[in-house]
């Protein structure tokens, strides 16, 4: 496909390659002022911090799968992967040639999840059967996803035993060690094993025997295993494009404080995959596409560059769940741990608050 169709007025296109936070959040209020194009590899947008509830209890994805078309009732949705850039055009897996006056790249880190939103509810549906057909269950990896997922487990099925392996000396090593400290103390209050400085050979393991060993040499037996290390950058489709060298050492992009990619003056970038320097979460993501969105409403509209709205980083405040009631919170003023912080994030995960904020029913 050449170019791909507008709506047939003078609108400026914005191509937005990322249907995450990030890319969603941008192309909802931009979608009545140009012509939106979205790139994203599946049918959905996920609230990606509420992935662990769904997989101990499937029903409540329902509600935080979102089809692309419910909420982007008037832009360009295209179900495929990004796999190049030139000066003007993006490449998609499928053949598109898509032009741009704006291009705005979102990718995020590269999840694999499925392109229909069906299959996206069947994995959790999978995962559910294999959490509770397991007596005991093994996570790979102590950060954010690893902690959470235990702490869902452990909460929901306290009978069940969980054991985390992490490489680490600590358990979320992105935030202080109070944090960490207090999630450890709540996690082993709740029977969860906790092997530090360890990692599992991923290249080996496998649930038939049931058995698997560390790089201490300890031996762990498991109905089941869970991988939650970190994801890679969703930038390697960047690696031999125009903006290969606007790519940091890690893989990111390195933009100014208005976003814009280094050298480039109608290309941004927004989300995890942008190099500025403060923790990666869905709500600075949110606040990432706030920034863009007006400055290229600002640009379309033929304002001066002296204008455009500059970002400052965020400072550290995270949650992390633990289980349905109690969160660890790190915020300016202190690291918090129990319902306080729960009542912030744990109890629905901020679904009922992002699915506002999209434009759908509460």
């Amino acid at each position: 496909m050449e170019g791909v169709a507008g709506d047939g007025s003078s609108r400026s296109r914005v191509v937005v390659v990322g249907g995450g936070v990030a890319g969603a959040f941008l192309a909802k209020p931009l979608q009545f002022v140009a012509d939106v194009v979205v790139i994203d590899s599946k049918e959905y947008f996920e609230m990606p911090w509420t992935e662990l509830r769904s997989m101990v209890e499937p029903s409540f994805s329902g509600r935080t799968l979102i089809k692309h078309t419910d909420y982007l009732t008037n832009a360009r949705i295209i179900t495929s992967s990004a796999v190049g850039i030139t000066e003007d055009r993006v490449l998609t897996a499928d053949g598109d040639s898509i032009t741009f006056d704006y291009l705005v790249i979102a990718t995020g880190h590269a999840y694999s999840t499925p392109r229909s939103r069906d299959r996206r509810l069947e994995q959790f549906e999978q995962d559910s059967q294999k959490i509770k057909s397991s007596q005991s269950i093994l996570i790979v990896g102590g950060g954010p996803t690893g902690v959470e997922l235990a702490g869902e487990i452990a909460v929901d099925y306290p009978e069940k035993k969980v054991t985390i392996v992490h490489k680490g000396s600590r358990l979320l090593e992105f935030l202080g060690p109070k944090a960490s400290k207090k999630a450890l103390h709540w996690l082993t209050s709740k029977k969860v094993d906790v092997l530090l400085g360890q990692s599992v050979n991923l290249n080996s393991i496998s649930e038939a025997d049931g058995e698997y060993m560390t790089s201490a040499g300890a031996k762990i037996s498991a109905d089941c295993h869970f991988v939650c290390i970190g994801k890679p950058l969703g930038s390697s489709w960047l690696q031999n494009s125009v903006l290969k060298d606007c790519l940091n050492e890690k893989g990111r992009l390195m933009v100014d404080e208005c976003f814009r990619v280094r050298g480039r003056s109608n290309i941004f970038a927004i989300g995890d995959i942008t190099d500025v320097h403060e923790i990666k979460e869905g709500y600075i993501a949110q606040k990432h596409s706030a920034v863009v969105s007006k400055n290229l409403q600002l640009l379309m509209k033929g304002g001066k560059e002296s204008k455009l709205v500059k970002y400052k980083a965020a400072s550290a405040t995270t949650i992390v769940s633990l289980g349905r009631k109690e969160a660890v919170g790190q915020f300016p003023f202190g690291t918090v741990i129990g319902c306080l912080p729960g009542r912030i994030k744990s109890k629905d995960l901020f679904v009922e608050k992002t699915r506002k904020n999209l434009g759908l029913d509460s």
